[in-house]
């Protein structure tokens, strides 16, 4: 299913924004990847038994069957999204007091990781181009650099 474009342009902006305004946080549910997509709420939470999990429970399963979306997102999506960030930080899922974990969750190393791999997924998701893919910028260098060198 083709989704509109808005919803992976306004969850990156917002995740944008969480990193530079230092309001990205991998143990708060409202202010993790997925609680700043959905406007710092935590009711995505209810989706699942274990955060990290990408496992519906009951309630997640119910609104996925009903077809809800939350801010353009499924809540398989949603679930999916976080486990892609606390992944990626580091994290060892589900996130439990003793599973391993970064040792400065809020440290902007571990954030940009998250960050990168959640904006893979969601380009991913919606069926785009990875925006944070740099490869074509060395591509344009190279064949650039290949156009002088022949001149």
């Amino acid at each position: 299913m083709k989704t509109p474009i808005n919803r992976l342009d306004t969850a990156i902006n917002k995740l944008y924004t969480a990193f530079h305004d230092d309001r990205l946080h991998p143990e708060c549910c409202k202010q993790c990847a997925v609680g700043n997509i959905l406007d710092n709420s935590d009711t995505w939470k209810h989706f699942s038994d274990n955060h990290g999990s990408t496992n519906l429970n009951y309630i997640g399963k119910i609104n996925e069957t009903f077809g809800k979306r939350f801010n353009g997102y499924t809540p398989s999506e949603l679930l999916l999204i976080e486990a892609t960030f606390l992944n990626a930080c580091g994290y060892q899922l589900p996130l439990h007091f003793k599973n391993k974990k970064p040792k400065k969750p809020t440290d902007k190393d571990v954030l940009f990781n998250g960050l990168q791999a959640v904006i893979e997924l969601l380009c991913k998701l919606d069926d785009s181009q990875n925006v944070m893919d740099y490869t074509k910028l060395f591509e344009n260098l190279k064949t650039t650099k290949q156009s002088l060198v022949l001149d």
